[in-house]
């Protein structure tokens, strides 16, 4: 349990900091859609719902990325990250599905500096 308790620990100092810095706590979704918008440089006044999906997906697959799960093919003419599975990802529960990608966004921050 003491893993599990880290976890939350360092998930809860994240949307501390992400709160103080946007103004509102941020969940799951709102920082996988702003990796997305840091990792592509998107930028629009209007976002179509497509468009945040497919932020969200470069931001699941960049965060998976670090641990082998997705490389990165290339950009398209566009500069939208496009990427390639290359490890199976582990058959788990709804909650450790949650606990897997939040200690991936964790790790993501980690290494990028905030």
């Amino acid at each position: 349990m003491f893993i599990q308790d880290d976890l939350q620990q360092r998930w809860w100092n994240l949307e501390a900091k992400l709160a103080e810095r946007f103004g509102k706590k941020p969940d799951v979704e709102a920082i996988l859609f702003l990796i997305g918008m840091q990792e592509t440089g998107f930028i629009s006044d209007k976002i179509s719902k497509e468009q945040k999906q497919d932020l969200m997906h470069v931001a699941v697959c960049t965060v998976l990325g670090k641990s082998g799960y997705y490389i990165l093919e290339g950009k398209d003419a566009d500069g939208w990250p496009h990427f390639k599975q290359v490890r199976e990802l582990p058959v788990m529960q709804l909650q450790e599905q949650e606990s897997f990608l939040k200690d991936h966004i964790l790790l993501y921050f980690e290494q990028t500096g905030l």
